[in-house]
């Protein structure tokens, strides 16, 4: 099935899902138009980039996410452009322990623009699963803390990365907020050797700042700004010493409707 087939699909199912009466849940829209992909310190494209997706969230804490990657440029020629070169398929179930905020889930990352044989033909797409755990806490006001944690069960059986963040919400007034952040990461040793990397180790680091302002009660739109760079040159080496770290910034908008 063609991946743009397989991801309408599988977000006309999700809306479906939201709407059916016995399924009590809050359904997102949204749609991201990115300056350059860039992923755990990894450039996958450094030019423009459009990152559908839709995400239920079930009053029981079930969710479930898909997300696309729509390449509009097609990175020096290196991949086709105005095709999906990934689509991501998440379902989490997310609870409450005293302060802490838990999540549990497995993503399904698949990569229809490339194939086992590496001729980016699309045939015999690969593909990965993750399965992770993410803990958040409030610390004060707007303030609060994270570490998430992936471990790869396909193509690495480990660690595969993991981070923890800080991030600070701010309502400037009752439509506009700000919100910004910075985590430090880790990865796993076939994860970074992968990529291009000695060892597995500190990674990278990365700064956020999102300007967001509320339409109506279903639409919003914001304005971001991503920072990435290496914590460890051995680990995630530029793309000049055989690495995958070729775009430190990233600006984008996004426009979502929720329902």
């Amino acid at each position: 099935m063609k991946p743009i087939f397989t991801l309408a699909a599988a977000m006309f199912l999700l809306i479906c899902l939201a709407a059916t009466p016995v399924f009590a849940a809050s359904a997102t829209a949204a749609v991201d138009i990115n300056s350059a992909y860039v992923w755990r310190g990894q450039t996958f494209n450094d030019g423009v980039v459009l990152q559908p997706s839709i995400d239920v969230a079930a009053d029981n804490g079930l969710g479930i996410n898909v997300w696309g990657n729509y390449d509009i440029d097609d990175y020096d020629g290196t991949l086709d452009d105005n095709e999906f070169s990934e689509i991501d398929l998440t379902v989490s179930y997310g609870f409450t322990v005293g302060k802490l905020d838990i999540g549990l889930g497995a993503i399904k990352y698949l990569f229809p623009a490339t194939d086992a044989d590496g001729d980016g033909n699309g045939e015999g797409a690969t593909a990965t699963t993750e399965l992770y755990v993410s803990v958040g806490m409030p610390i004060v006001g707007g303030l609060s803390a994270a570490v998430d944690a992936y471990y790869d069960i396909d193509a690495y059986d480990e660690l595969a990365y993991a981070t923890f963040g800080l991030s600070y919400a701010y309502d400037i007034t009752e439509k506009l907020n700000l919100e910004a952040g910075g985590s430090i990461a880790y990865a796993g040793e076939e994860f970074a050797q992968a990529a291009g990397g000695d060892d597995g180790g500190l990674y990278n680091y990365t700064l956020a700042l999102s300007l967001g302002y509320t339409i109506t009660d279903a639409w919003s739109v914001a304005a971001n700004f991503t920072y990435v760079d290496a914590l460890d040159d051995d680990n995630l080496k530029e793309v000049d010493e055989g690495g995958l770290l070729d775009t430190n910034s990233v600006i984008g908008v996004s426009l979502a409707y929720a329902f």
